[in-house]
Order: structure tokens, then sequence, then C-alpha cells
């Protein structure tokens, strides 16, 4: 397959977990409300801990059925990476309980800069003033649009000051694992979601129990919620794995960015189908987040490309009669033989291999545990 077949294929591939990111965030969001405000399930931290133990249980049997092959990871790293992820998971929840929705839309949008910041510092990524401008942008309009009241208090802040590195640091990771140990976002998550939704199972009921003064045990489960949190974790696979896809293709801030447009249609979902108050400033916000990412989008391909063009193609090494020979004595690609060729074979996503070659090509380094 020659290089522009490869460039074109790769490009297709961003836009689709990116496709898929942004309509399976919207559903999942919709489906959590209805189920949180109009049935009454309160209880998020416990039904996160779900979302990621059936994502574990559809990846076993995906896995089983060989449409990918597990790759074995380090247990040090795969199991505090799984820990971050869930006491991230965990902070945010209880960010929200402690602050009010203004402060918690402050700290979720704190998370951008904070990441560039760490990029900076520990894995010496440079931004653009294009990109910093753009960002700047895109987090006016998305704070005009959402950011109400700003309360404070001194446990809240603590919490969101925490929910902001620990939300960074494994967002960074989840970038850093995948390209620096070759496994792809299926292969990670397989590894790490048990690891996850045991941080959540065992905190979940007390986390809600202190937010809602509710208990989860004695809640009344009815045939209508328990569809509807069946539901909300057929989506939650499709969220979760979309996620370390986004993060492993593209950078931690890419996929900050693209949170944020699922913020906006979320507000815009919200006013169209479940008629919530919308006001000027809320349109006027939205407008301005989407300018913003439109510049961002703007702004990161030119400078992809640039950087393309300025790095420029490497000649065609000369190959003599005797490689050629050797050549077409060797195993073919899709052959039984070496591990590359199983992988590839055993895998109908081809995941493995579409994302090895994103390693190829410097990106954004998103990477404190190899993914928040």
């Amino acid at each position: 397959m020659s290089s522009a077949t490869d460039g074109a294929a790769s490009r297709l591939g961003v836009a689709g977990a990116l496709g898929m990111s942004v309509t399976s965030s919207v559903a999942i969001v919709i489906c959590n409300k209805y189920l949180i405000s109009t049935l009454g399930f309160f209880f998020a931290t416990t039904l996160t801990s779900w979302h990621l133990m059936v994502t574990f249980c559809t990846l076993y049997v995906a896995q089983r059925l060989r449409f990918f092959e597990a790759k074995p990871i380090d247990a040090q790293t795969v199991i505090s990476f799984g820990l971050l992820n869930g006491i991230s998971i965990g902070l945010l929840n209880l960010c929200l309980g402690f602050n009010s929705v203004g402060f918690y839309q402050m700290t979720k949008l704190a998370i951008i800069p904070f990441t560039m910041l760490l990029e900076t510092i520990f894995l010496s990524k440079k931004f653009s003033r294009s990109i910093k401008i753009s960002l700047m942008v895109l987090l006016l309009g998305v704070g005009i649009a959402s950011v109400t009241d700003l309360q404070l208090n001194l446990l809240g802040s603590i919490i969101a000051v925490l929910t902001i590195a620990a939300t960074c640091v494994s967002q960074i990771l989840t970038n850093q694992i995948q390209r620096r140990l070759k496994v792809s976002s299926t292969q990670l998550l397989y590894q790490s979601s048990p690891y996850q939704s045991a941080v959540l199972l065992v905190t979940g009921p007390f986390v809600d129990k202190l937010l809602t003064n509710r208990d989860v045990f004695a809640f009344t489960y009815t045939f209508q919620v328990v569809a509807f949190i069946v539901l909300s974790c057929s989506i939650a696979v499709c969220v979760n794995f979309s996620t370390f896809l986004v993060i492993g293709t593209t950078s931690p801030v890419t996929y900050q960015v693209l949170g944020h447009l699922k913020t906006c249609l979320i507000l815009s979902f919200g006013y169209v189908l479940l008629r919530d108050p919308f006001t000027f400033r809320n349109v006027a916000g939205i407008l301005v987040a989407i300018f913003g990412m439109g510049l961002y989008s703007f702004f990161s391909v030119s400078e992809s490309r640039d950087k393309k063009l300025s790095d420029g193609p490497s000649p065609p090494l000369p190959i003599s009669s005797s490689q050629m020979g050797e050549m077409k004595d060797s195993e073919p690609l899709l052959g039984g033989g070496g591990g590359g060729g199983a992988a590839a074979k055993s895998s109908p996503w081809n995941e493995v291999k579409g994302l090895q070659s994103f390693d190829e090509v410097p990106r954004t380094a998103k990477s404190a545990f190899s993914r928040p």
C-alpha cells in the first residue's frame, strides 16, 4: 500500500474515532440524564463501575473470538494506570458533589492548560502561538456557555486540584503507554478496565452515599430502570473504547477539545430535546467555542502538513538482486510465521497495525499514565 493511501486511511480512522466519541458521549449523557432526573437513579459512581465491568466483559468475549490479540503489559504499569484512571473518575464525581456546577465547569476547562503545561515540562512538547490562541478562544466560549455561579469552598477546591492533576496525568499516560509499548487502544483498555472497575466497585457505593445520602443497595430496581442501566452500559463500551482510541491516535489536548465540543452539543440537545433553559449567553458561548474549535482544527492540520513537507519523503533504498530473491523466499506478511503476521491475521479490525503506523509519526504526547 502506498504512503498516500496509508495517510488517507489513517485520517479516515482518526475521523471515525472522533465521530464515534462524540456520538456515543452525547448518547450516554442523554441516557444517563433520563436515568438520573426522571427515574431517580442518582448513583453515578457505581454506574460508572458497571460501565467499566461491562466493557471488560465485552472485550474479553471479543478477544476470545479473535477480534483482537491480547498483548501482555507489565503488571506494575497496567495496575498503576488502571487505579489512577479509576481514582480520576471518582474525583470527578466528588468534584461535582462538593462544588457548584459553575466551579466544576471551570475545573474541566482548566484541564487543557494544565495538560499543555505538563507536556511542555516533562515531554518537551511545543505548542505554537496559533494553537494557544485558538484554545483560548475555545475555552472562553465554553466558559461563557456553561459557567454560571462560582461558589468556592476549601474542601471543594482541594478536590478540584486533585481532579485536574489525576485527569491530566491519566490522559497523558493513555497516549504514552500506547505509543511507547506499541499497544492498541483495545489492548490497553482490555488490560486496565478490570482495575478501573475494581476501584469504583469498592468505593462507588460509599462515594454515592456521601454525595446523595442514598443507598444504592436499597434502591428499587424497576424494569424501566434496569433497561436504561443496560442501555447505558452498552453505550459506555463505545465511549470507553473511543476515548482510548482518540487519545492514542491524536493527543490529550485534542481529546479535551473534543470534550468541549461534546459539552456544546449536549447543551444544544438539552434545549432541543429536553427543553432545558437556553439564553442568549448560551448561544453566544457555543458559537464562540465552535469558532475556537475551527481555528484549532485549521492550525493543527496546517502545522501537520507543513511538518510533513519540511521533513520531505525519504528516498527509496536500492535493492540488490540477492535481496529481491530473499524477499521472494520470505513468508508473506499475513502468513502464519511471525508475531506481526499473526496479529494482523487474527485481527479483523487491523487495529494494531493502524495504531502502530501512528506511532511512526511524531505527534503530541498525551501521557502520564498513558491515559487518564
